[in-house]
């Protein structure tokens, strides 16, 4: 007999790409999960995976089951959630992936209020730099600072995203104040790894006009950039979420080289042609609610330079 439980488990390990990530997502332990893997590979009396040291993979029938596993176990998760809906309840489990920073600073105080407020909920919140794939890792919906460009995912906009490009004082007076594009060339930068130079996208920018300067340090991560723009390393750019107290305290100085920054929004994405829960909107309307027109990480923060300076 083939169990639901044992078809949760297979979806999750393929997903998680081991039993132990599966185990871990599920909250059970391992023997548990391989147990319940061998009960439903003996029902259907086929394996499922290929089984190495250090890894498993699925076989040829084992891809062929999973499109309608995931059909299933979404199914039955989206019918326990309409009968809580129905009850005027939010239950059910949810599973986001965030930015680090932005999920540690503004994210994570947002949640829990909701969380508080609809106990049936079971949220797994998952903080990764990366741009994870949300449909084929498993992600309810994903939370992304950013662009809106990926046209399989349907994004639902929380609030604009500001940056600037800034520098300590110290740094400023040992190495000057870039006044143009051209001038950062003279300059050291501090860069997102997951972007690099492409980061430094400016309006009413002709791409002869961009000179690239001297990377002093690429990281996946906005604290670090914060902390190495504090320390002096060189200039970066960075939203107000993450640097917008050290604006206000004159930690950290914005730089106007006559352009403004392309803006950004943090948004909440789900993919494209599935059915949308009644708590991830309920979700997605809190944060919205948290986070405020315009959101309280810019109030202090001056508005953007370059905005009104004529292009030469």
């Amino acid at each position: 007999m083939v169990k639901l439980d044992g078809i949760s488990s297979f979806v999750a390990i393929a997903e998680a790409g081991s039993i132990s990530a599966a185990a871990r997502r599920l909250h059970l332990s391992k023997s548990v999960v391989s147990e319940r893997l061998a009960d439903l590979e003996q029902g259907l009396g086929a394996p499922l995976f290929h089984r190495t040291t250090r890894k498993l993979s699925l076989t040829e029938d084992g891809l062929a089951f999973l499109d309608r596993a995931l059909r299933i176990v979404r199914e039955v998760e989206e019918a326990a959630a309409e009968v809580g809906e129905r009850r005027g309840q939010l239950t059910g489990p949810m599973r986001l992936s965030a930015p680090v920073t932005f999920g540690r600073m503004h994210l994570g105080p947002a949640l829990y209020p909701f969380l508080g407020a609809h106990p049936g909920i079971s949220m797994t919140l998952e903080l990764d730099d990366r741009r994870v794939e949300v449909s084929a890792e498993g992600f309810d919906a994903v939370v992304r600072n950013g662009t809106i460009a990926d046209s399989r995912l349907v994004a639902w906009v929380l609030a604009p995203s500001r940056r600037f490009l800034v520098a300590s004082p110290d740094y400023l007076r040992r190495h000057g104040t870039p006044r143009s594009l051209a001038e950062l060339s003279d300059h050291r930068a501090i860069h997102y790894a997951n972007r690099g130079i492409a980061d430094w996208r400016f309006l009413d920018t002709r791409p002869d006009e961009f000179v690239r300067p001297h990377a002093v340090l690429r990281v996946n991560n906005g604290d670090l950039m914060r902390g190495a723009a504090l320390a002096g390393l060189g200039l970066a750019l960075l939203p107000t979420f993450i640097v917008g107290e050290q604006i206000r305290s004159g930690e950290l100085v914005i730089v106007d080289v006559g352009r403004e920054v392309e803006q950004e929004f943090i948004y909440m994405a789900h993919p494209d042609g599935r059915r949308v829960s009644t708590k991830l909107r309920a979700l997605a309307d809190a944060l919205k609610a948290a986070f405020g027109d315009p959101p309280y990480w810019d109030v202090g923060v001056p508005p953007a330079p370059g905005a009104t300076i004529a292009r030469t």
